[in-house]
Formats: C-alpha cells, structure tokens, sequence
C-alpha cells in the first residue's frame, strides 16, 4: 500500500505506474483516491475548528451561570449541543471516508523499481543470467512420475481416492529424497546466518490482507470454515506477520530467518502435461527465507536472496539460470523480483523451482511493521524468496541426476541426510 502523501504529491507517478502495469482499468482510482483524501483532510479541519469553539463555548457556561445569566448560558449550550452532533456527524463521515480511502489504497500496486523491465506477462520476462552447463544425456528421461514409479516412490491414485486430483503419496527412497532437500536446505541456510524458525501453519485474515493483495488472496488461499484463519499458501505470509504491529529497533536489524512449512494452494486453472505430477499441487512441503530490513538495504538483500537459491541448486548438481520479472508479471505489492528457473534434459528447457521478491515498505505498511531509528520512526523493508521447494526440486532433481540404467546419483552434499547413500537403485 502506498503512503497517501506520495499518491497525493505525485498523482501522475502512480498513474504511469498503473500503465507500466498494464492495469488501465484501475487508473481512475487513483482520482477516487484524491478526492476522497481532500474530502477527508477537509472533514479533520472542519472537526477541529468545531472542537476548539466547543471547548471555548463550555468554558463560558459556567461563568454565565455564576453571573445569573441563566437565558444566556442555555443558549450557550444549544450550541455546543449543535456542534456536538455536528462533530458526531463528521466523525461518522470520517470513518466512512476513511474505510473506503484505505480499500482503494490498497488495490492500487506498489511503485515498481526503475530496473524492472516493461512487459504485459511472463512471455517478456528477462534472462539475466545462466549457471551450471545445461546437459541433453544420449538416453530418453521418463516424465518424472515415471521416474518416481520405478522406485515405488509415488502413488497418485491413492491420493486422488482420499483428497482428490493435486495431492500425492512419496514412498521410500523418493520420500526419504524429499525430506533430505529440505534438512539439508535448513542447514544450509543456517549456515549463512538465518534464523530457522517452524511458524504457524494458519494465519488470521488481517495478516492475510498485510501479506498479499486480494486478487492474490482468491487465487491463492484456503479459508477455515467458520473461523477467521486461512491455511497458508507459504511461510513467508505467517513469517511476515511474526512483525504486525510491532516497532523494531532500528539496532535489531536486519532479521533474517529460514522457514519451513507445509503450503496450501488452490491452484485454479486446468494445466498442461507439464504441470502434472508433483508440478502444481495442493499440498506441499517448502523451506523459505525472508528478511525485514532498512529501506536503505532492501536491494542489497534482494541480491543475496536469489544468489542463495541458485547456490544451493548448484551445490546439487541442477544448472539454473535467473528471470527478471517484467511489470507486468510483478504482483501489486512486489518492487521487484525474478524467478529461479532449473535446467529440465527432458524437455530442454528451464522451469520456475523459485521466486525472490523485494516488496518495499508495502507490506510493512500494511501490518504497521515500524522501525525506530536515529531519525524517528518508518516503515521496515520486506523480502522473501524459495530456499527450496521439493516437488519441483524432485522433478529438477531426478531429471538432473539420472543414469542410464535409471539410478540415481547423489551429491555428496546430501549424502549425509540420505544415510550416506551414493546412489539410489531402482527397484524395477
């Protein structure tokens, strides 16, 4: 959410924004937005001026009433009976101007940075760099449930008779593979200096509505019947609240934590053949970092974020290479951000395993995470990005690792979470 002075002092910024974006159809909000705010700044004036004759016009009612002046004290307080109501009746319009001020605020996106490359969609999103030396082996590599099946690894059909299409069981050597990404992702971001934290697994929707824009939160989140709880689609939304409302010294900073969690998505859409399988599910398991930090160290943060990813991917032997989000692909809140995508021999060609994302002040703003510095008091900065997410990982992983016969490496970094396993043997 924008700060109402910048929308005020700079209508036509947040407009070209709006463009930049590709969001026409929200630019005659920001017109609403002025109009409302001059409205409500004029409703503060007026209040004031009334509370301050109010104030006058009681002080003169006992003096009046001292000196006998009985007719003259009861029309004293008429009127400050009228500008009692007078001020309810502005403070009634005040939290109406108000509620539908900060609604329109917060469905007008976040100013992009100047690096962000302008697009409409994915299909513009940038290249930025390549790592690791993509390989095509001189053997086919089996669609990856393929690849699990051999292993006894998976059962989907289980799955979809007790939950459903998007949900799966991993078995094994391929269920002990999952689990092993994901200890060895946590001490590899321990290692680097991030705090590992298990945060709650359902967030209430004040922390929901901080985290995310609404067309985010429909897409996206799951609803507790009954209750005001949502099941989290990533750690980052209940890591992020961990700040609500709170006022962080300025000395404390930057807090940088390492979170895992299982994540809940409705997934909505029918998808291609390659989105099948583990690709795009309901349920999965993912360990992310995020950072609350200085504005001044927000792009600093961003930089070291993505480059963890892309190491921990190479320490597995997955080549990966880094996407500039053009505007158009940015979500409202996001300043910046650019997706991890690992090598795929089986299709030649990379896929999202991640996604690193600078938001700014917008979700400080939102959940009132404040800072308080040499200066005075403002608004935190706030990024995120995937460690890792296994079933993606598994597909990049497999793929990746295969041999001929169907083994599988692995690399000596994860042997030790795999009981020091070298390679994983089929068993048909």
């Amino acid at each position: 959410m924008l700060d109402i002075k910048f929308v005020r002092e700079n209508p036509e910024i947040v407009k070209q924004n709006i463009r930049n974006k590709f969001q026409e159809q929200k630019l005659p909000l920001v017109d609403e937005v002025l109009e409302l705010d001059t409205e409500n700044r004029k409703i503060k004036q007026e209040v004031e001026v009334l509370r301050a004759e109010k104030n006058k016009l009681s002080k003169q009612i006992g003096a009046l009433m001292g000196q006998g002046k009985r007719e003259e004290a009861e029309e004293v307080k008429a009127k400050v009976t009228a500008q009692a109501d007078r001020i309810t009746e502005l403070s009634e319009r005040e939290k109406k101007v108000e509620e539908e001020l900060k609604k329109i605020m917060m469905v007008i996106p976040n100013i992009i940075d100047a690096s962000v490359p302008i697009g409409k969609d994915d299909s513009e999103n940038v290249e930025i760099e390549k790592f690791g030396e993509p390989m095509i082996p001189d053997f086919e590599i089996p669609y990856h449930t393929e690849i699990m099946e051999r292993f006894d690894g998976i059962d989907l059909e289980s799955a979809r008779r007790v939950a459903g299409n998007g949900f799966y069981y991993l078995m094994g050597d391929i269920a002990r593979l999952h689990s092993a990404v994901i200890s060895y992702a946590r001490d590899f971001m321990i290692e680097r200096g991030f705090t590992y934290c298990v945060p709650p697994f359902m967030i209430r929707s004040d922390v929901v509505t901080g985290v995310m824009s609404f067309a985010e939160m429909e897409a996206m989140m799951y609803k507790i019947e009954g209750e005001d709880l949502y099941l989290i689609g990533t750690s980052e939304h209940s890591m992020i609240g961990k700040f609500i409302d709170t006022i962080l010294q300025e000395e404390e900073l930057p807090k940088t934590m390492t979170s895992y969690s299982p994540c809940f998505r409705k997934e909505k859409g029918a998808h291609g053949i390659e989105e099948r399988g583990v690709y795009r599910i309901h349920q999965f398991e993912k360990q992310e970092m995020i950072v609350v930090c200085k504005p001044e160290e927000s792009m600093k943060w961003y930089d070291k974020l993505w480059q963890n990813t892309v190491d921990l991917f190479r320490s597995l032997d997955v080549p990966v290479r880094t996407l500039e989000c053009c505007s158009g692909d940015l979500a409202d809140l996001k300043v910046k951000s650019c997706d991890v995508e690992a090598w795929s021999p089986r299709q030649k060609k990379y896929f999202e395993v991640g996604s690193c994302s600078n938001l700014g002040d917008a979700q400080a703003r939102r959940l009132k995470i404040r800072v308080n510095g040499e200066s005075g008091k403002y608004f935190a900065h706030t990024l995120n990005n995937t460690v890792v997410a296994p079933p993606r990982m598994l597909i990049a992983f497999l793929e990746n690792n295969l041999n001929a016969d169907g083994s599988v490496n692995i690399p000596e970094v994860l042997r030790p979470y795999m009981g020091g396993m070298e390679v994983m043997v089929p068993k048909k």
